[in-house]
């Protein structure tokens, strides 16, 4: 086995796993590398509101993906399948294991399974885009429902972007269903998948006094510095979960009790969306996050597999 996915809401724990099992993979003479498959991780000087692993807590493990895009670049699923796949078919060349690791499930199915992404058109991503600015994601999220209503379920109704690339996809294509992830994927390469679990009555209380601990760790400091490398021109970064609150802080919109209790509820959100993306990897080995015992035998199970 040289692909191993490691997911879970953000707070499970994910990249803890990963390092422990890079070194029982190495402690049976084996070698493992993570790869990243957070989409915000992607970003050079987004640390503390991504929780990126500093480089001096990576126990030696090479990690890759991480810190490969600046803050005005637009992340692509699609760019990111294509550098994702060559990194793993790399460390498989030399004979080690890819560790799959992090929370964004559609970076994470781009990997693991077969998947095609249509191309885009300049012109129609530009009138879709000046559209959302106009109207505001609501109404083109009705569009969207109206034209597939099983596309619309799937898609966050408040994320302009990826509304506006499933309508892109459906004018291109004119196949409503080539906006749809496929209902039985094929798999890309053999892997297998653990899925970090904590119930939602014990995540909760976990994710908000983790957005608290941004402010305290510094994420206002992180942003006032990324906002001379143009992080209020981005058109991804600055919409991630914290750094958005953080900027509205920063520019006199919104309080800094306002700003966290805001990051807190969208990432509840969030980690609402990814318990329900990564129920569909029913093959996934599910473990209890919080049991100490049940993590290590899964680590030792999966290390014995390779």
């Amino acid at each position: 086995m040289t692909l191993i996915a490691v997911v879970g809401a953000t707070g499970t724990g994910k990249s803890r796993f990963a390092l422990d099992l890079a070194h029982a993979i190495a402690a049976r003479g084996g070698v493992a590398e993570v790869v990243n498959s957070d989409a915000m991780q992607l970003y050079r000087g987004m640390d503390i509101g991504t929780a990126k692993l500093p480089l001096d807590e990576r126990e030696g493990v090479p990690h890759h993906l991480l810190d490969v895009l600046d803050v005005t670049d637009e992340a692509s699923v699609a760019a990111y399948q294509a550098e994702a796949r060559e990194v793993v078919d790399d460390i498989a060349a030399r004979g080690g294991v890819a560790l799959l690791t992090g929370g964004s499930g559609l970076y994470v199915s781009s990997v693991i399974h077969d998947l095609r992404f249509p191309g885009t058109d300049a012109a129609i991503r530009a009138r879709l885009e000046a559209e959302l600015a106009e109207v505001g994601p609501g109404l083109m999220h009705r569009r969207l429902r109206e034209l597939d209503a099983e596309t619309a379920a799937s898609v966050d109704p408040q994320n302009g972007r990826r509304i506006v690339r499933a309508l892109e996809v459906i004018e291109l294509t004119g196949e409503p269903k080539a906006a749809r992830l496929p209902d039985e994927p094929v798999p890309w390469r053999p892997h297998r998948i653990v899925h970090l679990r904590v119930e939602r009555a014990e995540l909760v209380p976990r994710l908000d006094a983790r957005a608290a601990g941004m402010w305290a760790d510094g994420l206002l400091d992180e942003v006032r510095g990324l906002v001379p490398a143009g992080l209020e021109r981005g058109i991804t970064a600055r919409k991630a979960i914290g750094y958005a609150q953080a900027l509205a802080e920063l520019q006199g919109r919104m309080p800094e009790a306002d700003a966290i209790a805001e990051t807190q509820a969208l990432t509840r959100t969030y980690a609402r969306r990814q318990v329900g993306w990564f129920k569909r990897y029913t093959a996934a080995s599910v473990v209890d996050a919080l049991d100490p015992d049940a993590v290590a035998a899964e680590v030792a199970r999966q290390a014995d597999g390779v």
